[in-house]
């Protein structure tokens, strides 16, 4: 990366953390952490927040699902240990029913397998096994592959489906696959709390304020640990996996998989209207990437405030952690925050790559 390219992308990280700290003092965040970088390094990277520093360590929420679930299915891709095409009901005896027979697990992965988004599970089913076995009977929304609905209990189910091709518990496999690329805080909780454990707020159901157990109540019925939600971790270890991704989308072999399968998570669903690729979002005018991010950048959100985004064209990634759920930042104030820290930052990015 040229210097110049290097100087606005970090003038732009800094433009965006002053927003940030904008809504730190406005009650609306209690921290976040922002790192942009390229396949190279990290340009830039700061905080905000009472008593926090770059290292805060953050309920990833729904980032799971591709830093996690995603990651595991495609190294086994990778190893040839997963066949996408595959019935999920081979890998998940309570997957039955006529209206699901034929679901494979690439439409688990690509949101469109016709499962509902969520449902309390945790009111009635209490551990992993039972809360699995009810997300998979539970009632389709709509005919498989007919539509693309974001769903938790998918993931739920996705996850029990690959510790069985992966001969081994999900969190053992995620941990074993992100020690390759990072030695940063990027686990499983629950997380011993302290002060760089940020708190997300009072769960309802257990009673409590949260800090290093997982806010996702259906995932806390599991253990804390879930195809959809569980991982805690740092923007820097966020930034570690992201920059062997940004390899593995120019060509690279990774240390995660060979490029062909990185590749391949990176590929649109041909499901009509739906912007999903396998585990991962793709970017779109309108979704939390902002305007300037290009159509093959893939990213992900999750509930607590988090989000990635990685786009090979303009060779870029962008780590957003806060813990909105602990502040006042609503479900539509997050997504303003979002586009407006990407649309920052993509703006650089793009402005100086055509200079």
């Amino acid at each position: 990366m040229r210097a110049a390219e290097s100087s606005s992308l970090a003038a732009a990280c800094d433009a965006a953390a002053r927003e940030l700290r904008t809504c730190v003092a406005s009650g609306l965040l209690p921290a976040a952490v922002i790192e942009v970088g390229t396949h190279a390094g990290v340009v830039s990277r700061a905080h905000c927040g009472n008593g926090i520093d770059d290292n805060a360590i953050f309920d990833l929420a729904s980032l799971t699902k591709v830093l996690g679930t995603g990651l595991v299915a495609m190294s086994l891709l990778g190893r040839r240990s997963l066949d996408l095409d595959a019935r999920v009901r081979d890998s998940i005896p309570a997957w039955a029913g006529d209206d699901r027979t034929d679901v494979r697990l690439r439409d688990l992965l690509a949101h469109a397998s016709g499962l509902p988004g969520h449902l309390p599970l945790h009111d009635h089913h209490p551990d992993a096994a039972t809360l699995v076995s009810a997300a998979a009977r539970a009632p389709l929304a709509r005919a498989p592959r007919t539509a693309a609905i974001y769903s938790d209990l998918g993931f739920i189910v996705l996850g029990r489906a690959l510790e069985a091709i992966g001969n081994a518990p999900l969190d053992q496999q995620v941990h074993a696959l992100l020690t390759r690329v990072t030695s940063a805080p990027l686990m499983y909780g629950p997380v011993e709390p302290s002060a760089n454990v940020q708190p997300t707020g009072v769960s309802a159901w257990r009673g409590r304020v949260l800090r290093g157990e997982v806010h996702d109540d259906n995932a806390a019925a599991m253990g804390g640990v879930a195809g959809h939600a569980g991982l805690f971790g740092t923007a820097g270890a966020i930034g570690d996996v992201a920059r062997t991704l940004l390899g593995g989308l120019r060509g690279e072999d990774t240390a995660l998989a060979p490029a062909w399968a990185v590749r391949a998570f990176a590929r649109q669903s041909p499901v009509s209207g739906s912007s999903r690729a396998l585990a991962w979002d793709t970017a779109l005018p309108t979704s939390s990437s902002g305007r300037y991010l290009t159509r093959r950048a893939i990213g992900h959100t999750g509930f607590t405030g988090t989000s990635l985004w990685i786009d090979p064209v303009l060779d870029l990634y962008v780590v957003l952690l806060t813990n909105r759920v602990a502040g006042r930042a609503s479900a539509d104030d997050i997504a303003t925050i979002r586009r407006s820290a990407h649309d920052t930052i993509g703006k650089a990015a793009l402005t100086s790559r055509h200079a």
